[in-house]
């Protein structure tokens, strides 16, 4: 039994067998995050769970420490108050569901013990392109039925500013010739892309401004498809709920359609399709909940998101000598397939910005600054 999962009167509450009979398999996460001391499947007898260790005194970097700030995106006790409030169930009747919460412990060295449900069913990972559109139509219309949760006061403000900030490595790159005639950036990122990417960083405020202004939704914050899994009614079930808090409208979409792509689920060349299918659901589900509002807004939530992405590019120019490794550390992948997927994924999302750029002015919102 791992150390940090040492937790005998856990296993024997959870699954009714003794500690010694229990296997503990690690499951893949972000090693680098602070809030989280490890994650693991647990089975004994007939029986599984999913434990989760929440804590604060990890050794990590400065972009991914524990915050005890309960505002903070990175609050490290935030995932426990989502799941034990209740706020993890109010999608449900719209088809995304949290797994069930089994057991909560806090244990004596401080840290919280999550014991959830272990769902068996099809990672999102895996889906073909028309349950990725079914997830964004289900998205809408739980964002659109359920309110922004304003009161609650651990949820996360101004996450999209803040993660970004955080991220830092390589940006000095931006303006590097050197950095951008390295031999797998010349053949991977399109021509006019270099000069996209250095303008949506020099226009970064701009953008968080136009987030910050738009109309506020329930938002996850860490939608992909490695956390999310298809239960055995078709249900999605979302994971992960640490960040979760106040995002705009459009923002979890705008997250989710990208990352498909950049960890290698969907091949670049589908993106566009599923992008304007994805959204025209997302669409869909927002008026299907009741949603009346104007349609341009949620169209510039999602295209403003390319923000997000801000600091990949400077991480990619900074890491081309490196063998990109796997998310969660598990292995490697080719550096032409990463670079060539993710400079066609930087593209699309420069369209993106472009349109966000064009449409602000028409909804009120002051104009983008001129391009260098």
């Amino acid at each position: 039994m791992p150390e940090v999962a040492a937790a005998h009167a856990e296993v024997r509450e959870v699954l009714q067998v003794p500690a010694d009979k229990a296997v503990f398999e690690p499951l893949t996460h972000n090693p680098s995050n602070g809030v989280t001391a490890g994650v693991w499947r647990v089975s004994g007898g007939d029986r599984s769970a999913v434990l989760k260790v929440l804590t604060r005194t990890k050794e990590t970097s400065a972009a991914w420490s524990a915050s005890n700030d309960p505002r903070h995106w990175n609050f490290w006790r935030r995932e426990a108050y989502v799941y034990r409030s209740g706020l993890a169930r109010v999608w449900q009747r719209h088809g995304i569901r949290a797994p069930r919460l089994l057991e909560y412990v806090e244990r004596p060295d401080g840290d919280v013990a999550l014991w959830l449900e272990n769902v068996p069913g099809e990672p999102a990972t895996v889906w073909p392109l028309t349950h990725h559109v079914e997830h964004a139509r289900r998205l809408g219309a739980a964002q659109g039925a359920v309110g922004a949760g304003e009161d609650i006061p651990w949820l996360s403000q101004g996450f999209l500013r803040d993660y970004t900030s955080a991220q830092t490595t390589g940006r000095a790159l931006l303006d590097d010739d050197a950095a951008w005639r390295h031999p797998l950036i010349r053949r991977h990122f399109p021509p006019g892309l270099r000069e996209d990417m250095v303008r949506l960083h020099h226009d970064r405020e701009w953008f968080l401004t136009v987030m910050e202004s738009l109309p506020r939704a329930l938002s996850h914050l860490d939608q992909w498809p490695a956390n999310v899994v298809s239960d055995r009614s078709g249900a999605g079930v979302l994971l992960d709920w640490a960040f979760t808090g106040d995002g705009a409208l459009g923002e979890d979409l705008g997250n989710y359609l990208p990352d498909c792509v950049l960890d290698l689920f969907v091949p670049a060349a589908d993106l566009p399709g599923l992008a304007k299918a994805a959204y025209d659901a997302y669409l869909h589900g927002l008026r299907e909940s009741g949603w009346r509002g104007d349609e341009r807004l949620v169209r510039l939530g999602v295209c403003a998101s390319a923000v997000k992405y801000d600091w990949l590019t400077a991480l990619m120019l900074a890491r081309a000598d490196q063998e990109p490794v796997a998310y969660g550390g598990e292995g490697t992948v080719p550096a032409e397939l990463r670079y060539r997927e993710r400079g066609l994924t930087l593209a699309f999302l420069a369209e993106w910005a472009a349109e966000a750029r064009t449409l602000a002015p028409l909804l009120g919102f002051p104009e983008a600054p001129s391009g260098r």
